[in-house]
């Protein structure tokens, strides 16, 4: 790739592999591969990637996340009961307050509810239960 030959040792004129890069090589590199050599900006030891991931789900896809069957089983019970909600085993987090919510009583478990997701869901006789 790189021929310098002056003398009789021939066997790897410039070095081998990136020898020379800052040094008898460096045309080629800032022509053909800028930004190779150097650092940039500083490290951050303890950064925590994911402190703001809260992923959310509303109030009008609440319902979605258990089946048709049990929301009509449970609307026909007669003893009060409510279906239970996990949203945080469905991969939310935090309840919305967006949409409406059907005239029948939920337990609702997540991490974070906005307050006017917890007005509705007491609204319709349902409770929110927070989980760590």
């Amino acid at each position: 790739m790189f021929l310098l030959i002056s003398g009789k040792h021939r066997k790897h004129p410039g070095g081998r592999g990136n020898a020379g890069g800052l040094h008898h090589h460096r045309i080629n590199f800032d022509k053909y591969h800028p930004g190779y050599f150097g650092k940039v900006g500083m490290r951050h030891y303890h950064l925590k990637r994911n402190q703001k991931f809260c992923p959310t789900v509303n109030l009008d896809k609440l319902w979605t996340l258990v089946s048709e069957q049990t929301r009509l089983n449970y609307a026909k019970n007669e003893a009060g009961l409510a279906p239970v909600i996990d949203v945080v085993r469905s991969g939310y987090y935090k309840v919305l307050g967006k949409g409406k919510l059907p005239k029948q009583p939920v337990i609702v478990k997540a991490k974070f509810f906005s307050r006017r997701a917890e007005e509705k869901i007491k609204e319709v006789g349902g409770a929110c239960v927070l989980v760590a």
